[in-house]
């Protein structure tokens, strides 16, 4: 099994000097890598390998104009090609995300897929070529180091992800049953809506810090470019930014991590989360309750676990479908509950979540090819064909 473990650095003044300059080369091969292969393209219409560019770097190395490149380790450089041809593919796979030049204000990072060396007993990390830096190693692991990243935020502070290959075995999956079974129903006005009943306040860490932040970037654009007063507004704001990031990543991991060990079998919805973001009335709390990271993190929780995690069709009428089988298909998003005509009154998110764990449940047994069992809660004999595209549920 793949696990990152990642850790805050401490490099001393001398060390600092040697990642910018690990930064600064892996910043500028990437957008020559880049600058390179759009040329290519361009000019005949042919796409230069990752390869092809790996060869060059030596010819680069011995150049009077790039020979800086060999003051780092090499293979750091080498790795930020690999990762330009990774974001090519991933253009080309899913047609979106086009490769762009990286830029020095950014977030810095480089990666060393070998030569990186843990000593627990002094908490420091062996790099090539900058020697051996302080960390706080706060969690052990076993196993062979693969990949070691160290990334700089903007409010200076240092980090390193190191990428293991366990020997951890994966738990063997329990029997699927209902009463170990959730469904998930995500939104904005609550965070998340449980099948058991339970909903969760949108903490909204982004809006609360919202008046705070225009002001801290209004004093930042009202400084001289290239003052330090300037330098300082930026890292203040910076630091607030990271603390709202802080906070829902805390958020979610506790809500995700809960979920999956009280759980067997996670049902959630394929949300299309892109198209919504493209509602720029909805964008930023879209973005502040951050459905994808949560979604991700459920997802690989349950597979570190054991669990199943079951996704269902974003078209499924969760929120329109009474237990009798009957649909409302006049539902509104100004609706939060609605009376069917067999007499029973729901609650929007409350029936959504049910409906999505029944989906989900269906989902599972006809993968597997068994027999279906009785309609449960939202279920209807009648096919999916018909199913009209809805609205998210905000």
């Amino acid at each position: 099994m793949l696990r990152a473990f990642k850790y805050r650095l401490y490099p001393t003044a001398p060390q600092q000097i040697l990642l910018a300059q690990h930064f600064g080369c892996v910043r500028w091969v990437y957008n020559w890598g880049l600058n390179k292969r759009k040329e290519a393209f361009e000019q005949g219409g042919e796409s230069l390998s990752c390869n092809a560019l790996i060869t060059e770097l030596p010819i680069l190395k011995k150049s009077d104009e790039t020979a800086w490149l060999s003051e780092v380790y090499s293979q750091t450089l080498q790795s930020s090609l690999r990762n330009l041809d990774s974001a090519y593919k991933r253009f080309f796979k899913s047609k979106k995300g086009f490769p762009r030049f990286k830029s020095k204000h950014d977030r810095q990072s480089c990666q060393f897929p070998q030569g990186v060396s843990v000593s627990w007993e002094g908490n420091t990390l062996e790099f090539p070529k900058i020697g051996a830096i302080n960390a706080v190693l706060h969690r052990a692991f076993d196993g062979k180091i693969k990949t070691v990243t160290i990334s700089k935020t903007p409010t200076n502070k240092y980090f390193v992800s190191v990428l293991v290959e366990t020997t951890e075995e994966i738990p063997a999956k329990t029997p699927r049953e209902e009463s170990s079974t959730i469904g998930i129903d995500v939104g904005l006005k609550d965070f998340a809506t449980l099948s058991t009943g339970e909903k969760i306040a949108n903490p909204k860490h982004m809006k609360k810090s919202l008046k705070r932040l225009k002001y801290l970037q209004y004093k930042h654009s009202k400084k001289a470019k290239g003052g330090k007063n300037r330098e300082k507004a930026r890292k203040r704001l910076a630091k607030r930014y990271e603390k709202v990031t802080n906070q829902r990543n805390d958020f979610l991991h506790k809500v995700s991590t809960r979920i999956v060990r009280e759980n067997q079998t996670v049902c959630v919805e394929n949300l299309n989360i892109a198209g919504m973001m493209k509602n720029h009335n909805l964008a930023q709390a879209i973005g502040d309750v951050s459905w994808s990271k949560f979604l991700t993190m459920v997802e690989y929780k349950c597979a570190w676990s054991g669990k199943t995690f079951v996704q269902i069709g974003r078209f499924e009428p969760s929120s329109k479908q009474c237990p009798c089988g009957k649909r409302n298909d006049a539902l509104t998003l100004s609706d939060r509950t609605w009376r069917c005509e067999c007499g029973l009154e729901h609650d929007r998110d409350i029936l959504a979540a049910c409906n999505i764990k029944a989906f989900g449940l269906k989902k599972l047994i006809t993968n597997v090819g068994q027999e279906l069992p009785e309609l449960t809660l939202g279920e209807s004999v009648s096919t999916r064909d018909d199913v009209e595209p809805r609205s998210p549920r905000l």
